[in-house]
């Protein structure tokens, strides 16, 4: 049986922490994502502009965290702000 590497396993197991660190974290973003979407879909303005902000955190905290890229980060943002805008475009209004 060859001998393992002690900086290998340390490794491996920081690799296991990260990946279901980063899971979480992704899942996250999917579930704030859906909400806004879910919030479209209902047509409350309140409710839209606080998904909205909701998202936006937690995109922006998962980008500082490592999880995501930082330009990924802003296309998701720039997306679904963007969705918001055109549903309230008809109103001619614009969410911030």
């Amino acid at each position: 049986m060859p001998k393992k590497n002690l900086s290998a396993l340390k490794r491996v197991r920081q690799s296991e922490k990260r990946r279901l660190r980063n899971q979480s974290w992704l899942s996250r973003i999917k579930t704030y994502s859906k909400n806004v979407e879910a919030a479209l879909a209902s047509g409350d303005r309140d409710a839209v502009q606080k998904s909205l902000r909701e998202a936006v955190r937690v995109i922006t905290k998962a980008s500082s965290k490592g999880v995501i890229h930082s330009n990924t980060a802003s296309r998701k943002i720039s997306r679904l702000t963007r969705k918001v805008n055109s549903a309230f475009a008809v109103q001619g209004e614009q969410v911030q």
